[in-house]
């Protein structure tokens, strides 16, 4: 590695301030301190100084998505290869039929191999447009403006594709993250200045300029003329005992769905390392699930003769949908979410709340963690400012004593 730091080194002179190449100074420096810690350090005892700075912090969620990643690839190509089977067909058209055959791997969703690189075969795609798309417009605006490129978009790059499924046309892909980063976050001035999550504004812009490849029942298996709904959507139209997976198969994430949500195991893995390492707020976590479980429970002794939704108890809920994805990953944005501690309980529990509200309230969105989290971000200055100003007021009070 002392190799590519000497490399590095003996060019720097050329992006620095005066050289030839200052314009591109951005790209020197997101290559230069994406491989090594960055040289520059705060001076001066005015800071707090820890350990972590933004590339190990977004690093650190990368990784604890890795089993979302993971379970993104393995059920995606399960439930493309089960639906093959129920087909009756043996092979899959196109490159992605050609590397299969050229891997020796039939179309078994009993074969663990052949689920992953089936499924991986159409994750990977989805990711390398986003990041390919996402990264020009952060090497644009970064030039544009002559600062570094931040590590903020590595995480955007890998929580969009896991929001979408597998049968999204790649050139929306493209179309949904430039309006997620240019009008999520750059137009506000970059990572770190936005309210709003950028994945999820991406996968918003997608949901109302295209839903019909986003929603409805034939979007979720990765295979053409194969409908299945997803156990939301079951359950809009016939309450719980319509949904035909069980539990612990939703649990697991072995169920149709956006391609790294389905997993409320995989979430739980990450929100441990996320917790751990104090990155995630685990205050934010649970009152979003304590909200959830409360408000669901509410509505189950309410009950409806209309809307089967209603029935539908909090441990379903938990399990179904994107809730477990949104809580450990998008409503813990550090930056768009509330950054007071006490304001973290009152975001979480608006969004617990508002995710109930959409998805039985009004069935005709059955997902409604998405909206929900949205609406938060929305709301969590304003939560932040109440918090703020009755700290204030209550510290004039003591020194008035």
């Amino acid at each position: 590695m002392k190799f590519l730091r000497n490399i590095l080194d003996a060019q720097h002179h050329h992006f620095a301030k005066g050289g030839k190449l200052e314009k591109l100074y951005p790209i020197y420096e997101m290559v230069d301190t994406f491989i090594y810690t960055p040289s520059d350090v705060t001076k001066g005892s005015v800071h707090v100084r820890d350990g972590l700075d933004l590339k190990r912090l977004m690093v650190t969620v990368a990784m604890a998505l890795v089993p979302c990643i993971l379970m993104a690839c393995f059920n995606t190509g399960y439930q493309a290869n089960k639906a093959l089977a129920a087909m009756g067909a043996t092979s899959v058209e196109g490159w992605r039929g050609a590397v299969m055959a050229m891997l020796g791997l039939a179309l078994d969703p009993t074969n663990l191999v052949s689920n992953f690189v089936h499924g991986f075969l159409y994750f990977f795609p989805v990711f390398l447009v986003t990041n390919l798309a996402g990264g020009f417009w952060e090497v644009i605006f970064s030039t544009v403006r002559g600062h570094e490129i931040n590590e903020g978009f590595l995480v955007t790059g890998l929580l969009f594709p896991l929001t979408l499924p597998p049968s999204i046309p790649l050139w929306q892909v493209a179309i949904g993250i430039s309006f997620g980063v240019v009008i999520g976050k750059e137009i506000f001035g970059g990572t770190g200045k936005n309210f709003l999550n950028p994945a999820l504004t991406a996968r918003a812009f997608l949901f109302f300029a295209y839903p019909a490849q986003i929603s409805g029942d034939a979007v979720w298996t990765a295979v053409d003329g194969f409908t299945g709904a997803t156990a939301l959507g079951q359950a809009a139209l016939g309450g719980v005992q319509a949904i035909s997976v069980s539990w612990w198969d939703s649990f697991i994430g072995l169920i149709p769905g956006s391609m790294g949500e389905t997993s409320a195991l995989a979430c739980l893995l990450g929100a441990a390392l996320l917790i751990y390492t104090g990155i995630g707020s685990w205050r934010i976590m649970l009152s979003m699930t304590v909200s959830l479980i409360v408000f669901s429970k509410l509505l189950n002794i309410i009950g409806s003769t209309t809307n089967p939704m209603f029935a539908m108890g909090p441990e379903w809920h938990l399990v179904i949908g994107g809730f477990a994805f949104g809580t450990v990953f998008m409503a813990t944005d550090p930056v768009s979410a509330s950054m007071t501690q006490l304001g973290h309980w009152f975001y979480g529990a608006l969004i617990g709340f508002m995710v109930v509200l959409v998805r039985v309230i009004n069935p005709a969105f059955p997902e409604g963690t998405m909206l929900a989290i949205l609406f938060g971000n929305v709301f969590a200055p304003l939560i932040d400012y109440f918090v703020v100003n009755a700290n204030i007021k209550r510290r004039a009070k003591r020194a008035q004593a």
